[in-house]
């Protein structure tokens, strides 16, 4: 959209009419535009019934690699979604982060095999066998540091002559290691996960303090342990006095956490935890490709869902709301007496894009197709809100069947932000190079004047 746009501005400014002419028109177009979706294109969610979500979430999947199961894959982003929400502070509305949904991607079997874990799943076991396989509830502490045997900075000698000496201060390393796993037990943590290593005298005095304990554990992972269970994650045990110490107010809570089996690997799933917990999918496939693929398809699917839950309202798909503010900016452009009425004439013709792009990557005919959606979208708006009229707004296209139809009774729906956004930053982004020429073209004029 935004390069039709830009491509019609740029006729226009090359037929006579002022690059700020052809700015102003365009962000007199959004503004309309904007308008026009919000009144009377946007259906509240509460209107349309409890499987909107799984509608929109469908929509956003049918196109993708998992279309052909787009049903199964809906229903896995719509509860994984559902299961990262997050109370809004100060009575603000709940958010909804995608990023609080991990994605765990296993060879073998199909892509119905897919399933939605309840918890942080991370892809890797205990540290070590002598480990507990579950406890609960759990304590989690979150490191970002090595848990080994200290030693002295490089560059830094010690000249030790007498053996005893040297045995004392091997001794020693061996003790601060010791109280470094001793202040991280004794603030009541019973699970440690740490982005670094761990050697076998700290597993040691993990095992036998009952720990589960995880090493190397990815960043992202980590973060998103925090974010459920509430944990800070920890860099240093260093305090004020010189000393060293854990807070106990750094640990995060969960139901509990276990090592499970799947798909023949061993998973760490933290369940339940105390900041509104987390989801894990777990994606099944024959390669890597189709799990790479499965994965874009699914995030897709999770972001739709999240800007429904966030908004509260849809729009019909199907190139619905394109066609729709194309008839309505024709005639708003013939109501304006100015010149910003070219411009909005050229927004609402590149708007046609999108339907046309659709019908075309479909195989259709997409003139044709076209040609009926503003007849259409024509008669509903010339309706005067009437039930008819109001049911003709809400037509899309059918790729399938090469047709017109209901796109709402057919279940294809989008989120009202995502249109609204869409639109926005394709017109920011054809106004930005437009008045870039704009700076040029004055430039030039001023340097031949100067001569």
């Amino acid at each position: 959209m935004a390069a039709e746009l830009l491509k019609r501005g740029a006729d226009l400014v090359r037929s006579g009419v002022h690059p700020t002419s052809v700015v102003s028109g365009y962000r007199l177009a959004a503004k309309e535009a904007v308008r026009f979706i919000t009144e009377s294109l946007a259906i509240p969610v509460s209107s349309l019934g409890p499987d909107t979500l799984a509608r929109v979430a469908a929509t956003s999947i049918s196109s993708k690699v998992v279309g052909s199961d787009a049903a199964h894959f809906a229903a896995l982003a719509v509860d994984a979604m559902r299961s990262v929400e997050r109370p809004g502070a100060g009575g603000a509305p709940p958010s909804y982060p995608v990023k609080g949904v991990a994605v765990l991607k296993a060879l073998g079997g199909s892509m119905h095999d897919s399933t939605l874990l309840r918890g942080v799943a991370l892809n890797l076991g205990r540290a070590a066998q002598g480990m507990p396989v579950r406890v609960s509830p759990a304590r989690v502490a979150c490191l970002d540091m090595n848990l080994q045997k200290a030693r002295m900075a490089m560059g830094v000698q010690v000249l030790v002559t007498d053996p005893a000496e040297l045995e004392a201060l091997r001794a020693r390393e061996a003790d601060i290691a010791r109280d470094r796993v001793a202040a991280i037990l004794a603030s009541g943590a019973n699970v440690v996960f740490t982005t670094k290593g761990v050697d076998d005298l700290c597993l040691k005095y993990l095992v036998e303090g009952g720990v589960i304990a995880c090493r190397r554990v990815p960043r992202d992972d980590i973060k998103r342990v925090c974010r459920a269970t509430g944990a800070t994650l920890v860099s240093t045990l260093a305090d004020a006095d010189g000393g060293e110490t854990f807070d106990a107010a750094c640990l995060g809570g969960a139901d509990g956490v276990e090592e499970v089996s799947v798909a023949g690997d061993d998973v760490v799933l933290v369940k339940g935890g105390a900041a509104g917990g987390g989801a894990t999918l777990l994606l099944r496939g024959a390669n890597d490709y189709l799990l790479d693929e499965m994965e874009r398809a699914m995030h897709d699917a999770l972001c739709a869902v999240k800007r429904v839950l966030e908004s509260g309202s849809v729009v019909p798909g199907g190139g619905a709301v394109e066609a729709g503010l194309s008839v309505h900016l024709e005639s708003f452009a013939t109501s304006l007496g100015s010149r910003e009425q070219l411009a909005i004439a050229e927004a609402a013709d590149a708007l046609l894009a999108v339907p046309k792009a659709l019908a075309v990557n479909a195989a259709r005919d997409g003139a044709d197709l076209v040609a009926k959606l503003r007849a259409y979208h024509a008669r509903a708006q010339a309706g005067g809100g009437s039930p008819d009229a109001a049911a003709l707004a809400r037509c899309g296209l059918d790729l399938e069947a090469g047709a017109v139809r209901d796109s709402v009774a057919a279940g294809v729906l989008e989120p009202t932000m995502s249109k609204v956004n869409a639109l926005r930053f394709a017109v920011e982004a054809a106004v930005t190079i437009l008045r870039i020429d704009d700076i040029i073209t004055v430039e030039a004029g001023a340097d031949d004047g100067d001569e």
